[in-house]
């Protein structure tokens, strides 16, 4: 049994972060059918907590209800994995040249911190391994200080992440992880920098190598990418 839902302010809060978490980890494959009374039993709680916190999942597109307390995981799709890739291709290079317009000591404070914990994602990354990685694009994004499109990003990265570990089954040789790694420190220095130009073309080319376009073309779609840029940075560049 997992802890009690004491800690979390709802009980309705706690099952809703631990299905979540179980869906992205992957423990609730897409498709499959969750049997609530069983799942009320095993997080402790009573069904009507675990029927608001799966209207929540609903609404977000991770799971489907059906009519008669029927629940599963929603199946993944190669059209909305395009669909989610051509919006973060706008909307996150936006996001981060306002990111480097409007970046305050704070901002940059939470950005390298978010920096520090991030590692390229292997081929089984923990929950906490997409969290971390997650945290530190939200302190990106979030430093456009435009609520409005703050709102909009987490709302695709809530449906996006269900998409990193199709991604994933396609396994990452050293160099490209290396490249990942370069590019979210370039993504850094150029907010840092207050260099919106660089830092949205480095953001776009990373999108377009990303977890979400891997999922897209291993889901039968093929993405078409913006022309390749050499932009990586080197350490003189950034020195």
């Amino acid at each position: 049994m997992t802890e009690p839902a004491e800690p979390y302010v709802t009980k309705s809060d706690y099952a809703y972060q631990t299905m979540r978490e179980k869906i992205l980890s992957g423990e609730f494959a897409p498709g499959a059918v969750l049997n609530q009374a069983m799942l009320a039993k095993t997080i402790g709680i009573s069904t009507t907590p675990l029927r608001e916190a799966l209207r929540r999942l609903k609404s977000e597109g991770f799971v489907e209800l059906g009519a008669h307390k029927d629940a599963h995981v929603t199946e993944l799709s190669g059209e909305e994995a395009r669909d989610l890739l051509e919006l973060r291709r706008s909307l996150d290079p936006l996001a981060v040249a306002l990111a480097a317009e409007r970046r305050t000591r704070e901002d940059i404070r939470k950005i390298r911190e978010a920096m520090r914990a991030v590692e390229p994602l292997g081929s089984n990354p923990g929950y906490e391994d997409l969290i971390a990685h997650r945290r530190f694009h939200v302190a990106l994004y979030t430093a456009s200080h435009n609520e409005l499109l703050i709102q909009t990003l987490d709302s695709l990265w809530d449906k996006a992440d269900r998409y990193r570990r199709v991604g994933l089954q396609v396994e990452r040789d050293q160099a490209e992880r290396d490249q990942k790694h370069a590019e979210h420190q370039g993504l850094v220095d150029a907010i840092v920098a207050g260099d919106g130009e660089t830092a949205s073309a480095l953001m776009l080319q990373h999108i377009d190598t990303s977890l979400g376009a891997k999922a897209a073309t291993r889901l039968g779609i093929r993405p078409t990418a913006t022309p390749p840029r050499n932009l990586t940075p080197s350490p003189a560049r950034w020195s």
